[in-house]
């Protein structure tokens, strides 16, 4: 029988979901969802498995239009993108969503372990990272929610995957998600734009993707602050901070910080338009 719905105990090790899913264990807290290892029944790879509760979303509607946006998602291939390879939705509305396993190290990990990122390996990742994702963009998706925590590195010096990427307006927009989830309490890595609740599209992932840049090759985000005014207040500046201020004592290569600047500007008409023109900017160096 075809299973309707999901309860605490069939997220145990030894389960099998959907008549598909083996859990071998607990492996994340996503910003939406419950993660977990398991083993696909058809092929016997090792998978993820998020599991997103019908209580997310408000109605069968948004329910419908989050699973249509994860359809989408699969058609995307690109080495620095997480594949998606099942969405299914329970009938009392809960999400299952398998995709491909991800590295286990995340870019945060990485960079508390390490501070920071010589230029010439922000560079390589970056064009990895744009890479991944043009392959959204073009998909007709955004990732939404860009951070060192949704970046995740295979080992020293590895390959970038993006992960738990897709949002839609409905999602974004709707209370509980501010209150359950840090997807909107991320305000370092957020345009202004959506500090007054817009919701993410091709250049708010840009931004998101500069800011990261930023802090993997100054070792700290560009904008001080401890809470979300202080944050919020300091991105109203027309001009982003500069290396110098941020980094006084790290040295970059000619051209290296107006690149990465050209993500961060607070008028959007001034920022990037699209990963093209970002990645030609990076080309240039």
């Amino acid at each position: 029988m075809a299973q309707t719905s999901l309860s605490l105990f069939d997220l145990v090790p030894g389960k099998v979901v959907c008549d598909r899913w083996e859990i071998t264990r607990s492996y994340r807290q996503g910003g939406m969802s419950a993660t977990f290892e398991v083993t696909d029944a058809e092929d016997g790879a090792t998978r993820e498995l998020q599991v997103f509760p019908s209580a997310l979303f408000g109605d069968t509607e948004q329910t419908g239009e989050f699973a249509g946006v994860m359809e989408a998602w699969r058609a995307i291939d690109a080495p620095a993108v997480l594949s998606v390879k099942s969405v299914e939705t329970l009938v009392d509305g809960t999400l299952v969503l398998a995709t491909a396993f991800p590295p286990d190290q995340s870019l945060r990990d990485w960079l508390n372990e390490n501070e920071r990122m010589p230029a010439g390996g922000v560079i390589e990742l970056a064009s990895e990272l744009i890479d991944g994702l043009a392959a959204i963009h073009a998909a007709g998706q955004v990732h939404g929610d860009i951070k060192p925590y949704t970046i995740h590195v295979d080992g020293e010096g590895g390959s970038p995957v993006l992960i738990d990427g897709g949002i839609t307006p409905g999602l974004w927009s709707a209370k509980h998600l501010g209150d359950k989830t840090a997807l909107i309490g991320t305000p370092y890595y957020a345009p202004v734009e959506q500090f007054g609740g817009e919701s993410p599209d091709v250049q708010s992932d840009i931004y998101n993707l500069a800011t990261v840049l930023f802090e993997l090759a100054a070792g700290c985000v560009p904008w001080a602050g401890v809470s979300f005014l202080e944050v919020f207040q300091a991105k109203l500046a027309k001009e982003p901070p500069t290396f110098a201020e941020r980094a006084p004592t790290v040295e970059f290569p000619g051209g290296f910080e107006d690149m990465i600047r050209g993500g961060l500007m607070t008028d959007r008409r001034e920022r990037y338009s699209s990963t093209t023109e970002f990645a030609e900017r990076l080309a240039a160096l």
